[in-house]
């Protein structure tokens, strides 16, 4: 049998379920260094990364057969969907019901495939820097870093992130504070990804 794989079959569902343990590894190793791996967050939906249309499709179709499609949005210029899955994904402690799957936009990412995963932090901060402030408080060793002080004692460093996505929709304010590190990103919200999707149709 060929071992020569289109882009579409390298993005198949069950190349993703091959990837998946490493990937889960490098998150809650990276969970453990923020200082979260103990705080009862819960896991909103994990999202994918791919640079392709026919890579999208692929990962809609193989997706939509294991769950359903419950948000189709533009977010900054892009369609963005999110799958509520059938059974959820099993990620450390955390049950992920929910996939993000993003088409192609402007930015080429040098590795395709799971990209980060999304906690909730219950909050009615409305900007980042609110958020920022209850983060800090949940957890004191990450002040430096969300203060802009590099993180010592790392074989990488982290990167962090404030941004405020917002869909054509939305109306419910959700300020985001990413950190990444190499190829591993978690991001912090006060809402989860259903209910900033009720909020579109509210």
């Amino acid at each position: 049998m060929s071992t020569i794989t289109t882009e579409t079959e390298v993005f198949s569902y069950a190349a993703l379920e091959q990837t998946w343990p490493e990937f889960e590894a490098k998150i809650l190793a990276f969970l453990d260094q923020l200082g979260l791996a103990d705080k009862a967050l819960h896991c909103d939906h994990v999202a994918l990364r791919v640079n392709s249309i026919a890579a999208a499709d692929a990962l809609k179709q193989a997706f939509g057969a294991r769950g359903r499609i419950i948000s189709d949005n533009q977010i900054n210029g892009r369609t963005i969907l999110i799958i509520e899955l059938d059974k959820p994904l099993i990620l450390g402690s955390f049950n992920i019901d929910c996939v993000e799957l993003p088409y192609p936009g402007d930015t080429l990412y040098p590795q395709e495939g799971w990209e980060h995963i999304e906690l909730v932090l219950p909050s009615n901060a409305h900007d980042c820097d609110g958020l920022s402030q209850e983060l800090a408080q949940l957890s004191p060793s990450l002040v430096p870093l969300l203060q802009g002080q590099a993180a010592s004692l790392t074989e990488a460093p982290i990167k962090v992130k404030f941004s405020s996505p917002k869909g054509d929709k939305e109306r419910l304010a959700n300020p985001t504070i990413a950190f990444k590190q190499a190829d591993v990103c978690i991001k912090i919200h006060p809402h989860s990804i259903k209910a900033v999707i009720a909020s579109e149709q509210a």
